[in-house]
């Protein structure tokens, strides 16, 4: 019998229990939670700067030519979907809403932001601590008990980091007994100048970060890597940080203490007996920082020596062996588009192509090496670039050719020259600032050269022949 006012065709749908829309199982498929990229160095980026300062090692993450990182991956049919989760974030504290005891109408604004100063430095060793733990506990020690990759490449990824963790629980722990009831605290400065001699365990973990990042990309090619990785990334436990960010926190960590220390030390009044103590910790933690930045330096020179391959026996160079600063490095365009890989030691400028040799990144010299002392460098304009002592401008927007400069060095009557194209203007500016920089270490008289001719490309550069030039438009 026909129910009174229902069409029969729902009649039958509800008898069938298709006619229930909550009972349908949903042809909307689930969007994937985007991928993530890190920082850095520290470390970048939109785009990672192709140029490397190593007079900043430790100013900014370690980051590296796109080229030596693995190409993003398609997902594979029979990895599961991760559902998108809520990014665990970390909430910043105050020293005033953390200790509420009314002390604010006691004390003076001065005295205020000192006890916030001196609760950052505190606050910051705490979350530091967290930050190492977490890296070892969801990043290291499942990849070893999984087999995702050995011990001895995970030593070498994480290095000294598990011995950086009871030094800075020392340091938290001496805040916190310098900490009275009220939540205030007199005096840092002795507590400091006694515990900052630590920090040279830094050097190795530092030294090591070139070394450690350029594996740690490796690694990223092989699949069960990359899915773990970005599992742990897409997890709120990371708060959207890769691990590359978490092994760099040390080293972030390392050159805020001069920034925190001159915090306290500017809210410290004069008469405070604790500004001396303050006064002392801060020359010692600018020479330590000096100290491991230089050695990183040359650690990293070290690391990219031992990955020139050199064709030819005449391109090795003493100014090369000798060297021990790495000035600036990173990738360059040439003039016919072909992605370089270009060194400024601080005595030779050193061309390379970058190549893969028993699965390892190496460098493979192109032409001679140029030593710095009778390079000539000169900035070429957006647009024109000289042939034949005329100028070529008026290009269509496509085939403009932008952030060009141009190097050349004379040996035995023949000019090697080298036009290079950067990623950008500021990245252009840079890499001339460098060699300028350069010339003037090794030669202050003549570290000038050929920059007149940067103002007006039109201009006859006298130190080059424009004839012995052959140079074609480049499209960006």
């Amino acid at each position: 019998m026909v129910a009174k006012g229902y069409p029969l065709y729902l009649l039958i749908k509800r008898a069938s229990g298709r006619g229930d829309e909550s009972q349908e199982p949903s042809s909307k498929r689930v969007k994937p939670l985007s991928r993530v990229t890190s920082l850095a160095s520290l470390i970048p980026p939109v785009k990672a700067a192709p140029l490397k300062r190593i007079g900043q090692t430790l100013q900014r993450s370690i980051s590296f030519r796109s080229d030596c990182r693995p190409e993003i991956m398609a997902p594979r049919p029979w990895a599961k979907q991760i559902a998108p989760a809520i990014t665990k974030r970390r909430d910043s504290k105050l020293w005033s809403e953390t200790f509420d005891l009314g002390l604010g109408h006691m004390l003076s604004s001065t005295e205020i932001k000192r006890q916030e100063a001196i609760f950052e430095l505190s606050q910051g060793e705490q979350d530091l601590i967290e930050d190492l733990k977490l890296a070892k506990k969801a990043y290291r020690d499942p990849m070893l008990k999984l087999s995702i990759m050995t011990e001895h490449e995970l030593n070498q990824i994480f290095g000294t980091l598990d011995s950086l963790i009871p030094l800075h629980e020392d340091l938290l722990s001496r805040l916190r007994e310098a900490r009275k009831l009220d939540g205030s605290t007199d005096h840092v400065g002795h507590i400091l100048v006694d515990w900052l001699p630590c920090l040279e365990t830094y050097n190795s973990y530092c030294s090591n970060q070139v070394a450690a990042k350029a594996l740690l990309d490796h690694k990223k090619q092989d699949h069960r890597v990359h899915d773990f990785l970005q599992r742990c990334l897409e997890s709120p436990f990371s708060r959207k940080l890769d691990l590359w960010s978490f092994l760099d926190i040390p080293r972030s960590r390392l050159v805020k203490y001069p920034l925190l220390l001159r915090e306290i030390l500017k809210h410290t009044p004069n008469d405070h007996p604790d500004r001396q103590h303050l006064h002392h910790a801060m020359n010692m933690i600018q020479s330590i920082v000096a100290d491991i930045n230089s050695q990183t330096g040359e650690s990293e020179c070290r690391y990219y020596k031992e990955r020139l391959l050199y064709v030819e026996s005449g391109q090795r160079d003493l100014l090369i062996d000798s060297s021990r600063i790495l000035s600036c490095h990173g990738e360059l365009k040439n003039n016919r588009g072909a992605k370089l890989h270009v060194f400024l030691f601080q005595d030779v400028l050193v061309v390379t192509r970058a190549v893969t040799q028993n699965e390892q990144l190496c460098y493979q010299l192109h032409r001679q090496p140029i030593p710095v002392r009778d390079l000539e460098w000169e900035d070429l304009q957006d647009g024109e670039m000289r042939l034949g002592g005329s100028i070529r401008g008026a290009f269509s927007n496509s085939e403009r050719t932008k952030n060009f400069f141009r190097v050349a060095f004379r040996s035995g009557g023949q000019l090697q020259t080298h036009c290079f194209q950067a990623s950008d203007a500021f990245n252009k500016q840079q890499w001339l600032n460098c060699i300028r920089q350069a010339k003037e270490a090794v030669n202050p008289q003549t570290a000038a050269q050929c920059s007149d001719c940067s103002a007006d490309t039109s201009a006859e550069c006298p130190q080059m022949d424009p004839t012995d030039l052959t140079l074609t438009p480049v499209k960006t």
